[in-house]
């Protein structure tokens, strides 16, 4: 092989080994039936596997296809801090044009309707300004703070059903579009959807509690044997550094409250301790905080379930919860663990979000502990700041968990007793952190009625109709084109369909990699690019075949008619490119599956048709005395 080959022949092994190790997981995934994926679920590996798989839209799985609305006519008349006949018409009649034309802007329509009446805004939001420019200018503002609030009520609703990559998305300025891949329970989402995420606030128990309690839960479940279907032996798989003679370990040991020597990382244990220690065996000592690995969640979730531990649970007043995310941790094998937080609750929350008035995201003021910092400034109503004020008085040194839809998302401690009810909570990475935590707190009740406008349930079989008719039709395409390739073109046609076969891999490559979510104007995607990437091959080809007519080698022709349709391939690519990229930033849904597809398979399809089959081409015609190129 030429020296000057070897370098291209290595990046294209490269490419292709890389395609194949981003694909596998997907084909693993199809494979498996549902006993098997219950079995991988159980021992935490199911989820790994999704996340590297090329996820399927609602069109090819199934599920429902919900539109929300956000009555912003209702969000402004509540944030009016005067209220009369006069502004009341004059949002009637929003409503009332609203319902001509659904897809007309409020604040357009609410500035012309209050010029042409006279209404002098600052009468009643004297608070946002003292123009009527300036008051629909801060109203949007809040009216787009609104609908993210209720976006990350949607989000945490969500999570609850264990979607994989649900979409929600933003559409106009007042609509919400939901969909949820392989959800059939149409009661059940519309109930989870249009209810108000709750907002609580827990004293979390002490650490003295919680281990006697665990204590008992493994003294309980001890020899069941229901255990041993939910807890796997393989969960647990190597040994500890404090396990004792008899094979086993005190929870004391494992989670003790402030012993550094025993902060050990007890991500492996042996079979012997998962039998003495069901429950506690699949936990982690984060030092203050109890720890579960991702792995062994579902196994620790199915546990909670029980009705033994539910009575002691009960028996102690207390409820075990979730952190909202997972957290990297390094293990003693130098590698990386996600692991959730567990904390153990009071059963009866002190305060819920209702009291909650405002939580805004700020920097913290000079002269203090925090300044400089990103924190953010809690207030609530006159009876949420008296009980608040019992609350972190009495319970001064210990923890309070904020919890928003059963997932605590922080657990700071009580450093004093907090009067007026105006609260700092600090100790955020940045200030994107921060507004994130913001939008949280104030997600306790929702801004403004939200109603579902539009509900379509596809039906499972459907969805696999339209999988298997879209299968089909890439299928015939590709079979149709590489017959005629190989036809017209012969030698040189068979090289075009290697090509052409690994140009589609690469694409699903690309999409398992990045995640993304295959719809069926995606596989009008991946149609299309079959086509364009055929049509670059052709291009050069002929480009070919008008060198060797005019007497040049195989080897003068091959360079001749790469460097004459270079131009030509790069000029038709690049405005599809273009056109690709207008249709991903400002399509939604169907139209941006679409656009990643056509986007990616557009640029591949130049990878392998001016790199790819010109390296096949060179081996071929470089250092042989080659009379003749069959083409």
């Amino acid at each position: 092989m030429n020296s000057k080959l070897t370098p291209r022949f290595l990046i294209i092994a490269l490419v292709l080994t890389w395609a194949v190790w981003a694909i596998w997981p997907t084909i693993q995934y199809q494979r498996l039936s549902e006993a098997e994926k219950e079995t991988l679920r159980e021992e935490g590996k199911l989820e790994i596997l999704e996340s590297r798989t090329i996820k399927q839209g609602l069109d090819l799985k199934g599920g429902m296809y919900i539109v929300l609305e956000v009555d912003l006519p209702t969000l402004v008349e509540n944030l009016a801090i005067n209220k009369d006949a006069k502004l009341q018409a004059a949002l009637s009649s929003v409503r009332d044009q609203l319902l001509i034309s659904p897809e007309a802007d409020f604040f357009a329509l609410f500035s012309n309707i209050s010029n042409d009446n006279n209404l002098k805004l600052s009468r009643y939001y004297y608070d946002f300004g003292s123009s009527n420019e300036v008051i629909l200018t801060a109203l949007g503002e809040e009216s787009e703070d609104a609908i993210n609030r209720v976006l990350e009520i949607l989000q945490n609703r969500i999570d609850q059903f264990g979607v994989a990559e649900p979409t929600i998305q933003k559409q106009g300025n007042q609509r919400i579009i939901v969909e949820l891949a392989g959800v059939q329970d149409s009661d059940r989402a519309r109930s989870l959807l249009e209810s108000t995420a709750l907002l609580e606030f827990f004293i979390v128990k002490d650490i003295t509690t919680t281990n006697e309690l665990m204590v008992k839960i493994d003294q309980t479940l001890r020899g069941n044997k229901d255990i041993s279907s939910i807890v796997k032996d393989d969960s647990a798989d190597t040994k500890t550094s404090i396990e004792k003679d008899d094979g086993t370990v005190s929870v004391s040991e494992l989670f003790g409250e402030s012993s550094t020597e025993n902060n050990t990382d007890s991500s492996s244990v042996t079979p012997s301790i998962v039998a003495e220690q069901p429950f506690s065996s699949l936990l982690r000592n984060l030092g203050s905080t109890i720890g579960v690995p991702a792995k062994n969640s579902y196994a620790l979730r199915k546990m909670l379930e029980l009705p033994e531990v539910k009575e002691k649970l009960a028996a102690v007043g207390g409820k075990f919860v979730f952190s909202n995310k997972a957290q990297d941790y390094p293990t003693v094998d130098g590698d990386v663990e996600s692991v959730y937080s567990l904390f153990l609750l009071e059963d009866q929350a002190e305060l819920t979000g209702g009291v909650v008035e405002e939580a805004k995201a700020n920097l913290g003021p000079q002269g203090t502990t925090s300044a400089g910092q990103p924190i953010v400034n809690l207030s609530m109503n006159s009876d949420g700041a008296r009980k608040w004020s019992i609350v972190t008085g009495s319970n001064v040194g210990r923890q309070v968990a904020i919890v928003l839809d059963n997932k605590v998302h922080m657990a700071p401690n009580i450093r004093e007793k907090i009067s007026g009810g105006g609260t700092l909570i600090e100790g955020f990475a940045n200030i994107d952190e921060a507004k994130d935590i913001a939008i949280v707190l104030r997600a306790g009740a929702l801004p403004a009625p939200v109603d579902i406008i539009e509900e379509r349930v596809v039906g499972p079989s459907l969805g696999a109709e339209s999988v298997k008719r879209g299968t089909q039709s890439v299928i015939i395409g590709l079979i149709i084109v590489l017959i005629f390739m190989l036809i017209y073109y012969r030698v040189s046609g068979s090289i075009a369909d290697f090509a052409l076969i690994w140009n589609i891999v690469l694409v699903l490559a690309v999409l398992a990699s990045l995640q993304a979510t295959l719809t069926l104007p995606g596989i009008a995607g991946l149609i299309l690019t079959v086509g364009m990437s055929i049509d670059a091959n052709v291009i050069i080809f002929e480009r070919i075949r008008e060198e060797l007519r005019k007497g040049k080698t195989p080897r003068a022709a091959v360079d001749g008619g790469y460097n004459r349709a270079l131009t030509t391939i790069i000029d038709a690519n690049v405005t599809t490119l273009i056109a690709a990229l207008v249709l991903w930033q400002f399509g939604t849904g169907p139209i941006k599956g679409f656009a990643t597809v056509l986007f990616w398979g557009i640029l591949i399809s130049m990878f392998t048709a001016i790199f790819v089959t010109r390296t096949i081409f060179n081996s071929f015609t470089s250092g042989k005395n080659l009379n003749k190129l069959s083409i």
